[in-house]
């Protein structure tokens, strides 16, 4: 298939009001979610460029969802694909760093309105789109008909010329079973384009022990395109082709929050302007890097 220019993209999932605490008694209240800090740093990297990014989720007509509608509109995001529940309110959760800058959360989230995603009483046409971009958290969110209609909607959605692009973010609380991730998972590798898992996310999944076993499972899928991110190894271009670029090791991990989310909008930024791999992962390690060294999500960065 010859990619058509990627003008329109779409980050599909949940955006949550985010607790984040900042110590004994305190707590800063953000807006955040996987693919909505996808969203916000692919749209500061092509701000000024041809591309137009949008969100689509559901939320309430609560006050913390006029925030985060308020807060996409700010940072460029298209709010057009936003629809809303009446009864239903945004998720939330909280966020908890130790010395070495890992997370721990708590979430509020099972009345979440964006859990009502392709419900087959929603219409979400994702034909206005060239890339559309989702997450295993967005799926793992979903109940089994609605996850069907995902599959049905990228089905239609790569017969007609789009691309689809796919992080395996894996929470396990969030699953039924670890044979439901599993097999959840696997259809939507066989539906992917560009593939971003991982390493810990992939063996957490699938149970392999090595690097190897997952590149080999990842590849019988025919996903050539896209990266394996391998934290502080630095990711790996999953095309095969030329040398790796060389990464600087980050030795001042203040938050890891976002890491995945950040590289995958500098990845993809750079897909979406007709670059090479090595150019995008470079640009996605980057970002990360600059993630990775403060707290919270979502956090200033050179956009260079």
């Amino acid at each position: 298939m010859t990619d058509r220019p990627i003008r329109k993209i779409a980050c599909i999932g949940e955006v949550m009001a985010e607790l984040f605490v900042t110590g004994a008694g305190s707590a800063a209240l953000n807006v955040a979610g996987d693919t909505y800090n996808t969203a916000v740093y692919l749209a500061r990297l092509l701000a000024g460029q041809d591309v137009e990014v949008s969100y689509v989720t559901v939320l309430g007509q609560d006050s913390f969802s006029e925030r985060a509608v308020a807060q996409m509109r700010a940072e460029g995001i298209s709010t057009d694909h936003v629809q809303r529940h009446d009864s239903r309110i945004i998720g939330l959760y909280a966020i908890e760093t130790d010395a070495a800058g890992e997370r721990s959360f708590t979430y509020w989230r099972s009345e979440s309105a964006a859990r009502t995603l392709f419900e087959a009483a929603r219409n979400i046409d994702l034909s206005d789109f060239d890339l559309v971009f989702l997450s295993g958290i967005t799926l793992a969110i979903l109940p089994p008909e609605s996850r069907a209609n995902v599959m049905g909607a990228l089905d239609r959605f790569r017969r007609d010329g789009g691309l689809v692009a796919y992080d395996s973010n894996h929470r396990p609380r969030l699953w039924e079973s670890a044979a439901v991730a599993q097999e959840v998972n696997a259809q939507m590798w066989a539906r992917t384009d560009i593939a971003l898992p991982s390493v810990d996310d992939e063996m957490l999944i699938y149970g392999e022990r090595t690097e190897q076993e997952v590149l080999t499972r990842i590849k019988a899928h025919g996903l050539t395109r896209g990266a394996l991110k391998r934290g502080p190894l630095g990711p790996l271009g999953l095309s095969g082709l030329g040398a790796p670029p060389s990464f600087n090791l980050i030795t001042k991990v203040v938050d890891t929050t976002a890491a995945g989310d950040s590289f995958n909008a500098g990845f993809l930024s750079q897909i979406a302007l007709g670059r090479g791999e090595s150019q995008a992962l470079v640009t996605g390690h980057r970002i990360a890097s600059q993630v990775i060294q403060a707290k919270g999500a979502i956090v200033p960065v050179d956009l260079g």
